[in-house]
């Protein structure tokens, strides 16, 4: 834990040096390259993101309401490692736009707990991974985080409240304290006492980002600070799924399931204790840097100057300090219960207890060079680097540590052409010595802007080959039964990629070859397939203009394996939405509509609660009707409200109408009944 202290003090002494430099700055005279203009600037000149001038804009900014008595706002972000800037959504016909939880997931029966796509996706992540997963979808990222650039003090709140009490809270406020530099703060609380026993979850996620560029911009920085925590119970299934059909309180609360003592729970929207489930935790901070070698020039109007550099030559330098823990326990553990249902004999060292844990530190530095050829577009760069990877790993329940490392090379080339017809991304990451020695992954695309008729097309292709999951090591404490044998996993992925806005028409193609793929076949066992196997995914997305008011959205995607590899997925899934919308009273916007999701008959993954797995079965065959939720979505200025009923489907005609005819994801789990959902999104500008 004394590293820990000593990365969260680390963290916020940047944070802190960072914010002394930016207030003791003197205001900059000239406008910053990466701020956007403002409205109301006396100038009809400004720079772009590259530090190219350009004239003003005469549309509107990012946000369409205005406080008439205010000066308006200019807001943009870009993601992490990304050149490329966007402007916030406001739009309201799609609830899982803003959900964490993308609508291609399903769960074990309630929001918080264990979730897999439906669509065929492995991890191609190389290098060290415990391997643990199912709680991603929720998770802040370093992939995910923004940095923002804005005029104003901005900030949203969030407020969702579901059946059960069941609710989400999240907030995040961001501001430039001086042109160059921008500070924000994210945080995002989830928690649902589920409807079964044993199934409350919560989630904590916490994220502080800073970015600073220096006046002559040849220093710039960027800091990011993540916390995410799942807590997730774990019930291990229904001990017997049919007695769904005669509940005598019509409350599927009143079922025992596999795991958690019988009778002792109780539902309360305040617990977030878990005394059976998983526990994991995550911290990492990132302080990215460089200085850059080039050109200083200005231009020189009748009201201002505006200074430009052109980067030519950069040191970069990334440290990343990381903590994890992974865990599950159950206090109250039912020895009879672990051998009817799950075949494994707990060990008798553990008494009623059956509790194990990884716990891990690193420390990461990365040196890059990088160039760019052309002074004109900095998004054309060339990046060849090497990192150092420390990590530190302790082990229950032995509390024996032990200590590793990985030296890799990196490369990078991309080219994002000044009229934004071409962008070339290339890059390779190839690891030397060390844990993971041999991991490499290569990936490189090509986008073409076709034409505004046209649309644009998108093609590329992905090759990793992966270490197996730190858990399935002979040093993990986690009760893999087989950890001996496996080999590297090679995925090539090739995708292709059709977006016609003009038409509404997005097409999306993914081919997968897989070679010595890695699964769970069982709660406690793992294997390896040895034979080639490919995987093809076909998707399209399209919006119907019905009439004036009436839209409908539809979403179709087809996956189909060759071979007899140990992967079931559905044929078909798809969404669709039948969508009344438009603009009333000036500042009113309406969508509502209903929402049909679907997804053929196929052999679902089941689950392990112990490793924290979906694994492969080919006995049991998932057979659902179709989801259905109405949905009301409203915006009036800043202020945006849904308002969902979801599982219409469970709808039983037989039984006096009730909301019983419950859908499966995973043997034994049943999806909630007919479950309502309430929420607001406000965003703010002081």
């Amino acid at each position: 834990m004394q590293l820990k202290r000593i990365f969260y003090f680390f963290g916020f002494f940047i944070l802190s040096l960072i914010l002394v430099v930016s207030v003791s700055a003197q205001t900059p005279t000239s406008i910053n390259s990466n701020l956007l203009t403002r409205s109301g600037s006396s100038t009809g000149m400004t720079v772009d993101d590259r530090g190219r001038p350009i004239k003003k804009e005469s549309k509107s900014d990012s946000l369409q309401h205005r406080d008439a008595f205010a000066d308006s706002i200019t807001i943009y972000y870009r993601y992490f490692d990304s050149t490329r800037n966007r402007i916030i959504d406001s739009s309201i016909t799609d609830f899982y736009a803003r959900n964490p939880l993308a609508a291609n997931y399903h769960t074990l029966g309630n929001y918080g707990s264990a979730a897999q796509s439906y669509l065929f996706s492995p991890n191609q992540k190389i290098g060290f991974d415990e391997g643990l997963h199912q709680y991603d979808a929720y998770k802040f990222t370093l992939e995910n985080t923004k940095f923002y650039q804005t005029t104003r003090p901005y900030s949203e709140l969030v407020y969702l409240l579901g059946s059960k009490a069941e609710q989400l809270i999240s907030v995040l406020l961001t501001q430039n304290k001086k042109s160059n530099f921008n500070y924000a703060f994210e945080y995002r609380f989830s928690n649902t006492p589920g409807f079964l026993k044993t199934q409350n979850s919560s989630h904590n996620n916490f994220r502080i980002t800073t970015h600073y560029q220096s006046k002559n911009k040849k220093y710039e920085s960027f800091f990011i600070y993540l916390s995410n925590k799942a807590a997730s119970s774990e019930n291990g299934g229904l001990q017997n799924a049919k007695k769904l059909d005669s509940l005598s309180l019509n409350d599927p609360f009143e079922l025992e399931t596999r795991l958690g003592r019988a009778g002792s729970m109780s539902r309360n929207p305040f617990n977030t204790a878990i005394n059976t489930g998983n526990t994991y935790k995550e911290t990492t901070v990132l302080y990215k840097h460089h200085f850059d070698f080039g050109k200083l020039d200005s231009l020189v109007t009748d009201s201002i100057t505006i200074k430009i550099f052109y980067p030519r030559f950069r040191l970069e330098h990334t440290l990343k300090l990381g903590s994890s823990s992974y865990g599950f326990s159950d206090i109250s553990a039912d020895s009879t219960n672990y051998v009817k249902y799950f075949n494994y004999k707990l060990p008798k060292a553990f008494g009623d207890t059956f509790q194990y844990k990884d716990a891990w530190t690193e420390i990461n530095n990365e040196f890059s060079i990088i160039t760019f050829p052309d002074k004109n577009n900095q998004s054309q760069f060339l990046k060849a680097g090497i990192a150092l990877q420390n990590l530190s790993g302790l082990f229950d329940p032995l509390s024996t540590q032990h200590s590793f490392y990985n030296i890799y090379g990196l490369g990078e080339y991309r080219n994002r052409s000044r009229n934004q017809k071409w962008d070339i991304e290339a890059n390779g990451q190839l690891y030397l010595n060390g844990l993971n020695a041999g991991d490499y992954s290569a990936y490189i695309s090509m986008k073409s802007l076709l034409g505004k008729q046209i649309g644009s097309l998108n093609i590329g292709a992905q090759n990793t080959n992966k270490s197996p999951a730190f858990m399935l090591n002979t040093l993990s404490s986690y009760p893999v039964k087989n950890k001996i044998g496996f080999k590297k996993e090679n995925i090539f992925r090739f995708f292709l990629q059709y977006d016609n806005p003009k038409i509404g028409w997005k097409l999306n193609a993914e081919y997968f070859v897989v070679n010595n793929y890695v699964y769970f076949d069982s709660f406690f066992t793992a294997r390896q397939e040895a034979s080639l196997f490919n995987v093809l995914h076909i998707s399209a997305e399209k919006k119907l203009a019905v009439s004036r008011h009436w839209n409908f959205y539809t979403e179709i995607h087809m996956q189909q394996t060759t071979g007899d590899p140990p992967v079931n997925l559905p044929f078909l899934y798809t969404r669709n939405r039948i969508a009344f919308e438009g603009n009333f009273f000036t500042n009113l916007f309406i969508s509502t509509g209903l929402e049909l999701r679907y997804q053929t008959p196929y052999k679902a993954d089941g689950y392990s609660p112990f490793l924290g797995q979906f694994y492969y079965q080919n006995t049991q065959t998932i057979n659902n009707r179709p989801d259905i939720s109405a949905y009301l979505n409203f915006r009036i200025k800043s202020f945006k409200a849904f308002l969902r009923v979801e599982n219409l489907n469970t709808i039983n005609p037989s039984d006096g109408f009730k909301f019983n005819h419950h859908n499966f994801s995973v043997e034994q789990y049943p999806n909630p009944g007919m479950w309502v959902r309430f929420g607001v999104w406000w965003n703010f500008v002081n």
